[in-house]
């Protein structure tokens, strides 16, 4: 583990509804350029935690530092993406990609500034040829691209990934996930991935960690094959077993619980 501060600190997050429990008590630390994949059960709490870091929601107890300092609400330099990549319909691709970085909380940029953001960010998801199509002309894999080049305009220290792939075909999304490699190699962001697979959390993992039916951090593991980890099934095979074994053990958990 890195000695260094973490660029995401999650500390004690427990989060109720109405009298029910959605996290527990749930710690977590990201550095940046580290990638960490959330897996769980349905119900867990995966996308709630997510929408904690970003500051979309306030947990009930514990608290998030970014950088150090307390996380007060939604950052300019925290950037959110979901499964559904919400591209508004009447503009194009770069404006979509803009979208937003007028919004209060971002930094006071020029037309130009916006503009060379816009073309670095369409450039780094390899888009810069359909800047000026309509969301309606994209397919599902360029749809993501675009909503993930949204989040880079903002050049983001932090970026959160709910489920980006998960609608995508198999082809589609083992080349999304090659691009997110590269995108958090490229930025030096602080990645948080939550996803219901396991293999796509072991090809792109620097670490894993899995929310039981509970709601509470249960366990975690380093992924430290070597890429590109496509090949490597054997050495992937045996961790997967494990992570799939916890898994199983959290659902019958929380079967007997309920």
């Amino acid at each position: 583990m890195s000695t260094q501060q973490p660029l995401i600190e999650a500390r004690g997050l427990s989060l109720s509804y109405a009298g029910r429990s959605v996290l527990r008590g749930v710690d977590l630390s990201v550095q940046p350029g580290e990638l960490v994949s959330v897996l769980g059960p349905s119900g867990s709490g995966k996308s709630t935690l997510l929408r904690i870091i970003a500051g979309l929601l306030k947990p009930t107890s514990g608290h998030v530092l970014v950088d150090g300092a307390p996380l007060d609400g939604p950052r300019p330099d925290v950037a959110l993406a979901f499964q559904d990549p919400c591209l508004l319909p009447w503009l194009s691709v770069e404006r979509n990609v803009g979208f937003g970085l007028g919004f209060s909380r971002q930094p006071s940029l020029t037309r130009g500034e916006r503009r060379d953001r816009v073309t670095a960010a369409l450039d780094e998801v390899g888009l810069a040829h359909a800047r000026t199509y309509m969301p309606r002309q994209l397919s599902g894999g360029m749809a993501q691209r675009t909503a993930l080049a949204r989040c880079l305009t903002r050049q983001p220290r932090a970026l959160l990934l709910d489920e980006p792939f998960g609608a995508l075909d198999e082809i589609t999304r083992a080349d999304m996930q090659r691009l997110l490699l590269k995108v958090v190699q490229d930025t030096h962001a602080g990645t948080v991935l939550v996803t219901h697979d396991i293999d796509e959390a072991l090809l792109v993992s620097d670490r894993i960690v899995l929310l039981g039916a509970q709601g509470s951090l249960i366990a975690q593991w380093r992924v430290t094959v070597s890429a590109p980890r496509a090949a490597e099934v054997q050495a992937l095979g045996a961790l997967r077993i494990e992570i799939l074994q916890a898994l199983q053990d959290s659902m019958a958990r929380g079967k007997n619980a309920a």
